[in-house]
């Protein structure tokens, strides 16, 4: 889908944490919290079998984004609190109006800018590196990190900056150090995070096996009259029960799914509803992401069998287009073009397919590698993306079917196994 994961996360995490604190209050004991729980939907836990990612690999990962720094003539890389850090280092922070970085230079090893009150908890969490920069409360950070970056040999030249660098840091630190050169670190950060390793492509792979289960038991607890709100928590309960992360999702009912992210207006469901369910969750930091289409009970329509049948025709159609050395846009053409000759579209006309075929996935929902016009990036082994070409139908309904994959040497292999038919979403 289009909105961004960790946005809709975030929600179905805050209302799930809502329904447990709920819960919570209204028990006694921890015991009591414990038996409340497992009465929600009776699923097992699947992940006693994950294996996070080692701290080699993420020592590996540091040494190739010095290989790629020096490559690309940079000093340093700096990182925000969020993605990019946790990746790179596997330290996890809350990206508050405090500064803390982690700097990679070129040479040498990771360096960590930090609220002096944190410096504390920030050494229990550090596993690459050992030099920390506290700052204090009167103190400025963004002359800290010139500061640091100068006892490290850096007093001029480019410094990378990842993506998701907030602005005030970057403003702070530049007001600071007119002699160096601030720029993109996506040639650092975009290689590395691109090609996923085995390990990381077994996390994603038990992120989807959860979405599946979580899903199929959505689809069981369906009832006339629910509301959309109300599946949405059920399968984030399954996620959180499954052992997936921050698990939800977006569903819809009846017309409410020819809006790709819905509507305000409330739904309940009927019988005879398409009932579209977008859903995801994490497992050890990296992303699932599903959607599946189905009626609730009533046998299906024509039109609903002929529309469900089309998508599934483009999303095979895209899937086959994803080889070794073709360019991410070819997916996008192949599975438009199914929609473009039964009718619909053209381009991003409605009804027919109003956004991207798919987006890059990983440890961020939505990552590089989109599947969309323009885009020449071409497809090597260990990228990951989806393959969702939503048909919507204004005033009717709309049908996705989205599934991940991952690319090998021998092509593309799904994460999840696609949909058979518009009653067997599994």
């Amino acid at each position: 889908m289009s909105i961004k994961r960790s946005d809709f996360i975030k929600l179905s995490a805050l209302t799930a944490a809502t329904g447990f604190l709920a819960t919570v209050n209204s028990c006694n004991t921890k015991e009591e919290v414990g038996k409340e729980k497992e009465k929600t939907t009776g699923l097992a836990s699947m992940i006693k079998d994950v294996v996070p990612i080692s701290v080699a690999e993420r020592e590996a990962r540091i040494v190739k984004a010095q290989q790629l720094l020096t490559e690309n003539n940079i000093a340093a890389l700096l990182l925000d609190a969020g993605t990019a850090m946790q990746y790179f280092t596997g330290i996890s922070w809350w990206g508050s109006e405090r500064t803390m970085l982690a700097i990679i230079p070129a040479k040498g090893s990771v360096k960590y800018i930090c609220p002096g009150f944190e410096e504390t908890r920030l050494r229990e969490l550090i596993k690459i590196g050992k030099d920390v920069f506290a700052w204090q409360e009167d103190e400025s950070p963004y002359k800290l990190t010139v500061n640091v970056l100068k006892d490290a040999g850096i007093v001029s030249g480019k410094i990378g900056i990842e993506e998701r660098l907030r602005f005030f840091i970057l403003d702070g630190i530049k007001k600071e150090a007119a002699q160096l050169e601030f720029v993109s670190g996506d040639p650092v950060t975009i290689p590395c995070r691109l090609i996923k390793s085995a390990a990381e492509l077994a996390l994603m792979q038990k992120a989807s096996d959860i979405t599946v289960a979580a899903i199929k038991y959505g689809i069981t607890q369906l009832k006339e009259g629910m509301t959309q709100g109300e599946l949405t928590d059920i399968i984030a309960s399954a996620h959180d029960e499954l052992g997936g992360s921050g698990g939800g999702g977006l569903v819809l009912f009846g017309e409410s799914s020819s809006f790709p992210h819905g509507s305000i207006k409330p739904k309940t469901l009927s019988k005879g509803d398409i009932v579209l369910m977008d859903c995801g969750c994490t497992v050890e930091g990296y992303h699932s992401d599903i959607t599946r289409t189905v009626v609730f009970g009533a046998e299906p329509t024509k039109r609903q069998i002929e529309i469900w049948k089309l998508e599934q025709k483009s999303q095979a159609a895209g899937f086959a287009a994803a080889k070794i050395g073709v360019a991410c846009e070819e997916v996008d053409t192949a599975a438009r073009q199914v929609l473009i000759d039964a009718g619909f579209g053209p381009g991003y006309k409605l009804p027919g397919l109003p956004h991207r075929t798919g987006h890059g996935i990983g440890m961020d929902g939505h990552e590089w590698g989109n599947m969309v016009k323009g885009n020449k990036l071409l497809l090597q082994p260990g990228m990951c993306f989806s393959v969702e070409p939503t048909i919507s139908l204004p005033g009717e309904f709309g049908v996705r079917l989205e599934d991940c994959a991952y690319m090998t040497a021998d092509g593309p292999k799904w994460f999840s196994q696609t949909s058979k038919s518009i009653s067997e979403p599994f």
